[in-house]
């Protein structure tokens, strides 16, 4: 059900790569709520992916960006005014990465250019996008940006490797600039701390099946899944949420503030 709570509003989605994708989720619902998108992801991820289908879906325009270059994010925000006749009132910021995870070397054993790279994609590129959006005027005013984390940024998930730093890293980010940007112009700047989810990225992590599993006996909601998490970033990107900046909201079936449910004590006795 629609309820146009994002009427006339504009925005940009990156990291959009196929229906597992929450990005792909999150546009979806954007559209179905009253906004026209653009979608952004990689040139790789471009030719790799199936955004065509998403931006017919959406009659939405496709701008490739390489978010660790400065140039591509300076081109997709003047190509998106160009395109909306100013400024977006919404950004979404799903997008991470790392090497190291998909080399399988363990965080001990970290290989510090892979890192680096990671560190670049996944949490310097919220800083890269927020800067440029704010020296070209790019977000107009009361205007949203999310950028999706996870809760291995405050606990140790020990396959989930170095993109534990990368969200911590990102989610500070937010904070920071959420203070700048709200100074400047009203535009509030959160994370969503989502529940494990079957996507493309999240898959690639050793375990992954044992963290979906843990987190849904350890969550009293039990987990949440994208298309429940797209409806969250909708209230979030609404006039309804104008207040709430600088904050990581966890949307995880309350697993965040669990200690120890019945079903995983129950597991461990058998």
């Amino acid at each position: 059900m629609a309820y146009n709570l994002l009427k006339g509003k504009k925005g940009i989605i990156f990291g959009a790569l196929n229906e597992q994708s929450i990005a792909w989720k999150v546009a979806q619902r954007c559209v179905e709520e009253g906004a026209e998108i653009i979608l952004s992801n990689a040139p790789i991820a471009l030719r790799m992916g199936e955004l065509n289908k998403l931006a017919e879906e959406c009659n939405a325009p496709i701008i490739g960006a390489d978010v660790t270059s400065n140039d591509d994010i300076v081109n997709l925000f003047t190509k998106s005014q160009e395109h909306f006749g100013g400024g977006v009132d919404f950004i979404l910021h799903s997008i991470g990465m790392s090497v190291n995870v998909r080399k399988s070397i363990s965080y001990p054993e970290n290989n510090y250019d892979f890192t680096h790279k990671g560190l670049d994609i996944s949490a310097l590129s919220l800083h890269r996008v927020l800067q440029t959006a704010m020296k070209m005027d790019a977000i107009n005013e009361w205007g949203s940006v999310l950028a999706l984390t996870y809760i291995a940024a405050q606990r140790v998930f020990p396959d989930y490797n170095d993109m534990s730093d990368n969200k911590a890293y990102l989610e500070s980010i937010a904070r920071n600039f959420g203070y700048y940007y709200g100074v400047k112009k009203h535009v509030r700047i959160n994370t969503v701390s989502q529940s494990p989810t079957r996507t493309t990225a999240g898959s690639g992590v050793k375990g992954f099946d044992g963290f979906i599993n843990y987190a849904e006996k350890m969550s009293p909601l039990g987990n949440a899944n994208a298309d429940q998490c797209a409806d969250y970033c909708v209230t979030l990107f609404s006039d309804l949420t104008k207040m709430v900046t600088m904050q990581n909201l966890f949307h995880d079936g309350g697993f965040s503030f669990t200690g120890v449910t019945q079903s995983v004590i129950e597991q461990m006795e058998k």
